[in-house]
């Protein structure tokens, strides 16, 4: 064989080699796996979730699946009100223990870390209400508050000239 037939042959192996490719799937960076797995971290931890019916929960993970669909331990339903005609005007929470939860993973907008060092501390701006004074009134503004929105959405449907379609209850 003469050299000029070995050449091709040795710069298709250098390029054949730096090309080739890698044995098995490409790895991502951790900050782009996006699947339920990412809640391993935060299982036996302190959480607090808004779920999309605006409610507020506090509880440790204890479980989750492939869809997201989370097992509370220790789940506390959390409240925020304004106290309406208060002057000035004072902002009440508080927490009402509902035991072990289960949350369908659809239902979850949003959820974090409780830092436990704060936990025992009051949210900014709010201070500890009796759970029945702040559950009455969140039940009389969150009546109001249906009551406006059917109103609302009865001016609109008059005014675009029928029923609106998906003119169900709003969420939030």
């Amino acid at each position: 064989m003469n050299p000029a037939e070995q050449a091709p042959q040795q710069d298709g192996n250098a390029l054949g080699a730096a090309a080739a490719p890698s044995h098995g799937a490409p790895q991502l960076p951790p900050q782009m796996f996006t699947t339920a797995a990412q809640l391993l971290d935060l299982t036996d931890k302190k959480l607090m979730l808004v779920l999309r019916d605006g409610r507020k929960l506090l509880g440790v993970l204890r479980s989750w699946d492939q869809f997201a669909n989370l097992v509370l331990t220790e789940t506390k339903e959390r409240y925020y009100v304004d106290v309406p005609g208060s002057q000035p005007l004072r902002k009440l929470f508080c927490d009402i223990p509902r035991g072990t939860y289960l949350v369908r993973g659809e239902n979850v907008l949003l959820l974090g870390e409780v830092d436990l060092d704060k936990d025992d501390e009051s949210p900014p701006g709010y201070e500890e209400g009796n759970i029945e004074e702040v559950f009455a009134i969140q039940k009389r503004l969150e009546n109001e508050r249906k009551k406006n929105d059917k109103t609302k959405s009865r001016k609109a449907g008059e005014f675009w000239g029928g029923e609106l379609e998906g003119s169900g209850e709003i969420l939030f």
